[in-house]
C-alpha cells in the first residue's frame, strides 16, 4: 500500500506515520508540506490508496485545499486530519466527498483505528460529532460557491488561490510559468463559473469557505447541541 500524508507540522507528520505503519506496516509512506507538493507527490507516484490531509496547510484557504486535490485525483480517498472541531466545518469537509475527518486531538491508536475503517470503506466522523455533522447540508449558504468552485479546473483553482493571496497577473505568470495572456484567460473564465464581475468579488465569493466563516454559519446550532468535550 502506498499513503500520502500532507501535514506542515513535523511533530504530527511523525504521528500520522506511526499511525499508518500500525495498519500497514509495509506501506510506502510518503509526505508532503503544502497543497502543491501533494499534487506533485501524487502525481508522482502514480497510484494511492489514501491522503491524509491536514485542512490549514500554506497556500490554501479553508476547504479549497480538499477541492484542489479532489479535481486532479478524484478516485484518489481522503481523510481530513485537523484540529478544527466545528461540525460545521466537518459537513462542509464531507460534502465534498472526503472518506473522513479524524480530531488531531486523537490517540495514535484512534487515528490507527479510524484510517483503518476508512481502508475497509467506511466513512469515519468522530463519534461525539456523528449526531451533529450533516454533509447534505453542509456550509449552509457556502455551499453553492462548493458547487461553482467544482466547475473550475486544477489550474484555474490555482490561478484563484493566488488571487485571493492578492497578487497580480504578473505575479501569478510568474509563479505559474505561463504568459499573463493565459493568466487573463483563467480570470476570465474563473469570474465566469463562479459567476461574479471583477477579482475582487471572487475574492469575496472564497471567503465563504474560510474555517471562521462556516463556522460563524453553524453557531446557532452548535450552541444548541454543543458536543462533550474531548479533552
Amino acid at each position: 500500500m502506498r499513503f500520502l500524508i500532507v501535514e506542515d507540522h513535523p511533530l504530527f507528520r511523525e504521528a500520522l506515520e506511526g499511525a499508518l505503519q500500525m495498519v500497514a506496516p509495509a506501506a510506502e509512506i510518503l509526505q508532503a508540506t503544502s497543497i502543491d507538493g501533494a499534487l506533485e507527490q501524487a502525481a508522482a507516484a502514480g497510484e494511492l490508496d489514501l491522503i491524509l490531509l491536514d485542512l490549514s496547510m500554506p497556500g490554501t484557504t479553508g476547504l479549497s485545499g480538499i477541492i484542489r486535490i479532489r479535481k486532479a485525483f478524484p478516485r484518489i480517498p481522503i481523510v481530513i486530519v485537523s484540529g478544527h472541531q466545528d461540525p460545521q466545518i466537518m459537513a462542509g469537509a464531507l460534502s465534498l466527498g472526503v472518506s473522513g475527518y479524524i480530531l488531531k486531538s486523537s490517540s495514535k491508536q484512534e487515528l490507527a483505528q479510524s484510517i483503518g475503517e476508512v481502508l475497509r470503506g467506511a466513512v469515519c466522523v468522530p463519534a461525539a460529532y456523528r449526531g451533529l455533522v450533516r454533509p447534505q447540508r453542509a456550509a449552509g449558504p457556502a455551499q453553492d460557491l462548493l458547487k461553482r468552485l467544482h466547475e473550475l479546473t486544477p489550474q484555474q483553482l490555482r490561478v484563484l488561490e493566488m488571487l485571493k493571496r492578492g497578487l497580480q497577473n504578473k505575479q501569478i505568470a510568474f509563479e505559474l510559468n505561463i504568459s499573463e495572456t493565459t493568466v487573463k484567460v483563467h480570470v476570465s473564465d474563473i469570474l465566469r463559473k463562479l459567476n461574479v464581475l471583477s477579482r475582487t468579488k471572487a475574492i469575496v465569493e472564497m471567503s465563504r469557505i474560510d474555517f471562521a466563516t462556516l463556522a460563524s454559519e453553524g453557531a446557532p446550532a452548535r450552541r444548541e447541541h454543543a458536543p462533550p468535550d474531548r479533552q
